[in-house]
């Protein structure tokens, strides 16, 4: 018989760096999950952008399955047939033309920045190394990525940090300008910004940090962890702005739900990275790559691209009414299915309050900052649910303004 286990358990048993919520989902279907007591959530928060085609999609199982029924796991010793059909599906739908398999997005960009200080090693010279990355960025939790990323919160208690890594501010190309040199071996940025706060670039911003890198030699990789696949509307953003990176690392939606990560780059860079440079035991298994493999010929088609910028209007419109009546966000920002809700000043700081409040109403929501509620549904919602969830979320924010009212 299996163990009963509850909320309460993981205060007893896990590791306590987090906080999660207050219930306990044991199943879910399309973009609707239900706890251990049956009560039902309508999921915004889509596994922090990753669930892309919703819950248990049949198609996906299904591929899990065939795989499952074959090959899980061999080493990289081994190749296998799923992952090198991702890997050219992901070449013939972007401009790389090679392609690095990893677990997650904070691997991906691991190994993009170690990439980047190879390529500057080998043909600069060793003073070549500084990296320049942008505040309130996130590009994971490894010791070089949580330096990168330019928020100290996640990064002070672990101190020494690995050096050569400067921060500017996020669309800010004349202080980015300033520090980017030709001692610099990588510029990387988000071109949304997910977790500080759900902030787009401005087009002039990245186009001025590609000429940057150009000019002085660097390699200028995007983060595409949370807005890539889909997400924004395009299959990577980079389409949507019209500017492309050396580098661009992609995790989360990519796999639908199973664990993977991926560098793609050019043949020139690539070829710096010879045998035993760099390695996963993990990476690129069977299994990931059929999951993978069935997300990226679901989600590369015109109609579904579509669909997200009509799901984006739904949901978008649905803040501006309530705003409208209680006038509680001052901005709702973001591209595609990554929209961010911006508290007012009367209520900043309290998007985790909201977060909790939300939950206890039957609706899945995340945060980006103490101030910002964060959108990130599967790209395939149906109008049903979002119809459904923005009304419970409404709930939420009527309760919210009339408890700071009284």
């Amino acid at each position: 018989m299996s163990l009963q286990v509850s909320r309460h358990d993981f205060d007893q048993w896990m590791m306590p760096v987090y906080a999660p919520a207050t219930f306990v989902p044991v199943r879910a279907e399309g973009s609707t999950v239900w706890d251990q007591n049956g009560k039902d959530y309508i999921d915004f928060a889509g596994g922090i952008a990753v669930n892309a085609l919703g819950h248990a999609h049949p198609a996906l199982q299904q591929a899990l399955q065939e795989q499952a029924a074959r090959l899980w796991h061999t080493g990289n010793g081994y190749t296998n047939e799923p992952i090198l059909r991702l890997a050219k599906q992901l070449i013939d739908a972007t401009f790389a033309d090679r392609v690095f398999f990893c677990n997650s997005g904070a691997e991906a960009n691991e190994a993009a920045l170690k990439l980047a200080r190879k390529v500057a090693h080998d043909r600069f010279g060793t003073a070549k190394s500084g990296i320049v990355a942008f505040n309130n960025a996130f590009h994971g939790r490894t010791l070089f990525t949580v330096s990168a990323g330019g928020q100290p919160a996640y990064s002070k208690d672990f101190a020494p940090l690995p050096p050569d890594i400067q921060h500017a501010p996020f669309n800010d190309l004349a202080a980015a300008a300033a520090l980017i040199n030709d001692n610099t071996c990588a510029v990387i940025v988000e071109p949304i910004q997910g977790e500080g706060g759900v902030v787009p670039a401005e087009p002039s911003f990245l186009r001025g940090l590609r000429e940057l890198c150009d000019k002085h030699n660097a390699v200028l990789i995007f983060d595409e962890v949370q807005s890539g696949v889909g997400r924004t509307g395009s299959l990577y953003a980079y389409m949507h702005y019209g500017v492309t990176p050396d580098v661009l690392t992609s995790a989360k939606a990519l796999g639908g739900g199973f664990p993977i990560g991926a560098m793609l780059t050019r043949e020139d860079l690539a070829l710096v990275m010879g045998v035993g440079t760099h390695g996963t035991t993990y990476g690129g298994n069977p299994l990931a790559g059929a999951v993978a493999g069935k997300v990226m010929e679901l989600i590369n088609q015109p109609a579904l691209m579509a669909g997200v910028t009509e799901r984006h209007q739904w949901i978008v419109a649905a803040l501006n009414e309530i705003n409208q009546r209680l006038h509680l966000f001052k901005e709702v920002r973001g591209l595609g299915l990554l929209i961010g809700a911006v508290l007012s000043d009367d209520f900043a700081g309290k998007a985790k309050q909201i977060n909790l409040a939300a939950a206890e109403m039957g609706v899945m929501v995340l945060i980006a900052g103490a101030s910002v509620v964060r959108f990130a549904p599967a790209l395939n919602i149906s109008e049903q649910e979002v119809k459904l969830g923005m009304a419970r979320f409404a709930e939420v924010c009527e309760s919210l303004v009339r408890g700071s009212a009284s």
